[in-house]
């Protein structure tokens, strides 16, 4: 197949659109974007800003990707989104350019699904395979790590973590971190159990599920405290590499504030 760019399409002429990509009627290509290979954009997506986008990736209907920060201190700076492979974008999502606040890149990684009507906000951080169900929000900042799900109508706070492995139920708040291996709902979230479900469909061992079982069983129904969940796992030989994960997380989250350990701003 070679590339497809509809009459009906606008691309600048200073866009990059790789081999065997589609872009189809009422798109909108601009003069700083790359497209890889393979890439398929069905129809009205917009495209703008400084963006690069990998292979393999789909884009619905009326998605807009690069757009401009919704934060008010932006100041024109040359930001950026960098988008992977293989991901599935649907109707109506919009990824915002970054803020000239971290690295000015907003990223999302491979192999993602992201449905109907989800917001990735300035400076956000998704990893890869990433499911995101219809109308969640993201706010700015947001890191969300690799395999994590987030449910339908999800708020996430901005400078908030959603762990690895983790599940947010739907129509939840997150206002802290999520621990990795987690399942947490409510509004605001609190962890539940652990996702057993996602675990067992990625071959973690029995072993390990049932010492993170054991470490949410310390931490959140007995809330002994992570040092002395840390001690008392170990002397049950549990501290399997899946559990050092959790409290590494912990602890980070614990150098932060309210509940999020990357947010770290002083009041002024």
């Amino acid at each position: 197949m070679a590339t497809f760019v509809s009459k009906n399409a606008e691309v600048h002429p200073k866009a990059e659109i790789g081999e065997d990509a589609h872009i189809g009627p009422f798109c909108f290509i601009g003069p700083n974007v790359k497209i890889g290979d393979r890439t398929r954009l069905e129809n009205s997506v917009a495209v703008q800003g400084k963006v690069t986008i990998g292979s393999d990736n789909r884009f619905s209907p009326f998605c807009v990707i690069g757009g401009e920060p919704q934060d008010i201190s932006y100041s024109g700076a040359e930001t950026e989104v960098v988008i992977g492979n293989n991901n599935v974008f649907r109707e109506s999502i919009t990824v915002n350019r970054a803020s000239e606040k971290e690295d000015g890149i907003t990223s999302v990684g491979d192999d993602g699904y992201f449905m109907a009507c989800v917001h990735i906000a300035h400076d956000c951080k998704v990893g890869d395979r990433v499911v995101i169900a219809n109308s969640t929000l993201l706010g700015g900042h947001v890191h969300v790590h690799d395999r994590a799900t987030i449910s339908g109508t999800v708020a996430v706070h901005h400078f908030a973590s959603v762990g690895t492995y983790s599940f947010v139920g739907g129509v939840s708040r997150v206002l802290h971190d999520v621990p990795p291996y987690m399942l947490v709902e409510g509004v605001p979230t609190k962890p539940r159990c652990v996702n057993v479900v996602a675990l067992k469909r990625n071959q973690f061992p029995n072993d390990v599920i049932t010492a993170l079982s054991e470490a949410h069983k310390l931490l959140y129904r007995q809330k002994v405290g992570v040092e002395n969940a840390r001690e008392i796992l170990s002397g049950k030989n549990m501290l399997v590499p899946a559990v050092l994960t959790l409290f590494n997380f912990l602890d980070h989250q614990q150098n932060g504030r309210n509940g999020r350990g990357r947010d770290r701003r002083k009041a002024a």
